[in-house]
């Protein structure tokens, strides 16, 4: 059978328990909310094709339970994950400084040259915030990764995120191949373009 992608990107999403990583894969995957919260028992996934530059990309997506009975269920899954979004919910000051957990576990983990993402979820809930913006911004500068702030409810950045992800893997994928494969002779291969920075994540989170 032909295959019907051009390319196949496995992607992790993980981070506490309740800070809405199911919501976020099903708002990306089925474009829905479910207010009724159940707890990922393990590991579940779901698929969706996208098209960046003329390239179409499978995204497998992997969604990990937060819970420490868990864990050693969900390490065996980083391994192989080219691209990881760390969650949090902005109004669970616990589940953002538990990021720096998180940070060491695809550190002991997954491959080094993963791309990674922070996403602080649940910002249409600017009353009950308890971790601010700017922490976000410093927490991911820290570690020298994106860092956008989300909500799967409102459908807020959730589709920005997913694409600016999977452009960071394509461009760090596509630079590799060029590396290994030298244009001959007189031919030159085109350069890619870098891929421009949305706004979006460095945008207010705002419902408007």
């Amino acid at each position: 059978m032909a295959k019907t992608y051009d390319y196949l990107f496995k992607l992790l999403l993980i981070g506490d328990s309740g800070v809405g990583k199911t919501c976020i894969l099903f708002r990306f995957s089925e474009d829905a909310f479910n207010t009724t919260f159940i707890s990922t028992i393990g590991i579940d996934f779901k698929i969706r094709t996208i098209e960046l530059d003329g390239k179409k990309i499978k995204l497998q997506i992997w969604d990990t339970a937060g819970q420490e009975r868990f864990r050693t269920i969900t390490t065996a899954y980083y391994r192989g994950a080219m691209g990881i979004m760390l969650v949090y919910d902005i109004t669970q000051e616990k589940s953002f400084e538990n990021i720096k957990n998180w940070i060491r576990n695809i550190e002991e983990n997954a491959s080094a040259d993963v791309e990674k993402m922070l996403l602080g979820n649940k910002c249409e809930l600017n009353d009950k915030r308890q971790v601010s913006r700017e922490r976000g911004e410093q927490l991911a500068v820290e570690y020298g990764i994106k860092f956008m702030e989300t909500s799967a409810k409102a459908s807020i950045n959730v589709e920005e995120a997913f694409l600016t992800l999977a452009s960071d893997i394509k461009a760090k994928m596509e630079k590799r191949l060029e590396a290994n494969n030298p244009p001959k002779g007189g031919h030159q291969l085109k350069a890619i373009e870098p891929t421009r920075k949305s706004d979006s994540w460095l945008s207010r989170c705002s419902l408007l």
